[in-house]
């Protein structure tokens, strides 16, 4: 039997792509291990989206490089976004690895595994593969939440982004095939499901039939599962239908809870970064959520320091900021990815201006949030117990419907006995900008 040691790098989606590998290599007798020193095989899955992720990730390879390098038995292999937007340029800077494998290609970790030492890259140029509910999965998250993957690639064309070059175009999974992997994670006492894909709202509509459609999934996910928590990533403003806000506002089960990513406000922003929407749809996306779904929270993301972006730009953010109020709102700043358009565009904007402004918007955001979170002093909240605190062994620490994991704040719990995976009550007696404080009631 050999022994793996496999991190996981990026998102959710690279996370869901790990656990396909887990549950091959666990289904063909690999001994999975918690630590990396004397495994047999180290992997990394890794994200290569922007920068920052890909110096982590070369900072983890080369980490794993100093390991292998102890054991002379050890194989090391490198999967995932970064292998698949570099390709044959990593063989170049890590001779050491045993083995690349892009974004398609993870499925056939066993058979690559026993060819470890004829082969040494498997990249296919357009990634076309996508899970099925047959396939393997060793779940790695906490044993009350997962993530359920039902799209792969995406197939918007906006200036900055790789994903379509890395993860290939959009390729919807069927209801029929989403339905039993649901079933299974209900069956497991899962709380909280979460739906992922590039685009949510983009679901199904690269296949013809009009009933597999993000509102048509998740109405049967309910109907056949008794997942407590179904929650939504990410969901695009182009295609966010009626349907599915009124679900909602009627399903407790379906979460209020839209991660909505608009990178930015401005029209001649949007306009260079290729985004099929400006400012007038995003206002009625928005006040149309707030008609049907009342106690919504709205999630965003906005990019700052795009090329050609000037301060008035940036103000029309802060003014949608804080005109609109949204419960959660994510910055950073732009970075000048290698392959994509807005490499080329002119008036590239400096890190220092770049800083300027992401902390100017972080500024607002932070007054905003914590006065908005001045309304749940006092209130009782439904929360999910993730477990002891990653701040302090003291308390425990869980979330709500309108946090979601590794992305929101979260509810410090102070008082009470409670189990992690636990669903408690917890009154609320103190606040910050993204967490909350209280005791199990």
């Amino acid at each position: 039997m050999s022994s793996l040691y496999a991190v996981t790098l990026g998102c959710p989606k690279n996370r869901v792509d790990t656990e396909v590998m887990l549950g091959l290599l666990s289904e063909a007798g690999y001994d999975i291990v918690g630590e990396p020193s004397g495994a047999d095989i180290l992997l990394v899955n890794t994200c290569g989206f922007i920068q920052p992720a890909v110096e982590e990730a070369i900072d983890v390879i080369l980490a794993l490089e100093e390991i292998k390098a102890q054991h002379l038995h050890t194989k090391l292999v490198v999967t995932g976004c970064l292998v698949q937007r570099y390709k044959d340029k990593l063989r170049e800077e890590f001779p050491n690895v045993d083995l690349f494998i892009g974004t398609d290609g993870f499925q056939n970790i066993i058979s690559h595994l026993h060819n470890i030492d004829s082969i040494h890259s498997k990249i296919k140029p357009i990634p076309l593969y996508v899970m099925t509910g047959k396939t393997p999965r060793r779940i790695t998250t906490p044993s009350h939440r997962a993530y359920l993957k039902i799209t792969e690639g995406c197939s918007n064309s906006c200036s900055y982004c790789m994903i379509p070059s890395i993860r290939g175009p959009l390729r919807s999974r069927t209801i029929a095939d989403i339905i039993p992997e649901a079933r299974l994670l209900s069956a497991g006492n899962i709380k909280e499901v979460t739906l992922v894909g590039q685009d949510l709202t983009a679901y199904g509509f690269d296949v013809e039939a009009k009933e597999n459609r993000i509102e048509d999934l998740a109405q049967a996910i309910l109907n056949e599962t008794t997942i407590p928590w179904l929650r939504l990533l990410y969901l695009y403003p182009t295609r966010l239908p009626n349907k599915l806000l009124e679900m909602m506002a009627n399903e407790e089960r379906l979460l209020s809870y839209l991660d909505i990513p608009l990178q930015h406000i401005s029209d001649p922003i949007l306009k260079r970064m290729k985004r099929p929407f400006g400012q007038k749809h995003i206002h009625e996306v928005v006040e149309r959520i707030r008609k049907i779904v009342p106690e919504a929270a709205i999630r965003t993301t906005f990019m700052v320091g795009f090329p050609g972006e000037t301060d008035t730009d940036v103000e029309i953010i802060a003014n949608f900021m804080k005109d609109y109020r949204l419960n959660n709102v994510g910055i950073f700043t732009y970075s000048n990815e290698e392959g994509c358009q807005a490499e080329f565009y002119p008036n590239q904007i400096e890190k220092e201006i770049k800083q300027e402004r992401f902390d100017y918007l972080m500024e607002i955001q932070s007054e905003m949030s914590m006065d908005l979170n001045q309304q749940y002093v006092g209130q009782t909240l439904d929360v999910l117990v993730e477990g002891v605190s990653k701040e302090t062994e003291l308390l425990l620490e869980g979330r709500t419907t309108f946090q979601a994991p590794g992305i929101d704040g979260c509810v410090y719990i102070t008082d009470g006995e409670c189990q992690e995976g636990d669903m408690v009550q917890v009154e609320i007696t103190e606040v910050h900008p993204y967490d909350l404080v209280g005791h199990i009631v």
